[in-house]
């Protein structure tokens, strides 16, 4: 097998550049063999595989350097494994999904991936992030993931009012995570048939708008002196209590 021990072959270049968001218009970079598993467990579809001798087993990789390898990772100390993933085909639509988690405004990365790791793990369909979100496709979402992308569908939406709006033209309902006086006890939800939990900004919370449009809005009763949780675990906490049966 031919190995690949420059830094300046092309598609090495090309793969690296795949870690900026302009980039990635048709594909994308994970590493490691959890990832790379439960990618072939889904039907990803492969464009190139990169990997160190230690996965030279595997089927249509390509061989390079350890030298390369550090080069193309993202993490510090590389497992020898990288692919470059096809984005999936998505057939469905938000608005046809029973349970969904929406991200607005999400900006840190380990946020993000946690709460569409936790939706996963909740039995949500689907999850939804607006414009503001941090991309999912980034290094660190990734990582924080750990896969749960493959599990449901990930919708990535630009206007979240007008997302907003169709979902209710369906007659799913809108509950909302926020901290106002006209919020109810989450522990007091009685779950809708088909509903969308929506989760804001890290410091700002939701959008105004969003707390005029939901039809529900809820809070987490903190017995305790802190004056907030993280939104990923508050995301947690809501995810769980809408889906237990």
């Amino acid at each position: 097998m031919a190995i690949i021990s420059s830094k300046d072959n092309k598609r090495i270049k090309d793969a690296k550049k795949l870690y900026q968001k302009k980039y990635r218009t048709t594909s994308y970079l994970i590493e490691g063999l959890h990832l790379y598993q439960e990618a072939v467990q889904a039907g990803a579809r492969f464009k190139q595989i990169f990997v160190t001798e230690k996965f030279a087993h595997i089927p249509e990789a390509t061989l390079v350097s350890q030298e390369v390898m550090r080069f193309l990772s993202d993490t510090e100390t590389p497992q020898g494994l990288i692919a470059e993933v096809a984005f999936p085909s998505c057939h469905e639509q938000a608005e046809e999904l029973q349970k969904v988690l929406i991200l607005e405004n999400v900006q840190d990365p380990g946020n993000v991936g946690t709460m569409i790791r936790t939706a996963d793990a909740a039995g949500f369909d689907g999850v939804v992030v607006t414009g503001g979100s941090a991309d999912i496709y980034a290094p660190k979402v990734l990582r924080t993931m750990q896969g749960a992308h493959f599990h449901l569908p990930i919708f990535q939406e630009n206007e979240a009012q007008a997302l907003y709006q169709r979902l209710k033209a369906q007659d799913m309902t809108l509950i909302a995570t926020t901290l106002s006086p006209a919020s109810v006890d989450y522990r007091k939800l009685v779950r809708p048939e088909k509903f969308a939990l929506i989760m804001g900004n890290e410091g700002a919370g939701i959008a105004s708008e969003t707390e005029k449009t939901a039809d529900i809005l809820a809070h987490i009763v903190m017995p305790g002196r802190a004056e907030s949780l993280n939104v990923a675990v508050a995301a947690g906490i809501v995810m769980f209590s809408l889906t237990d049966d």
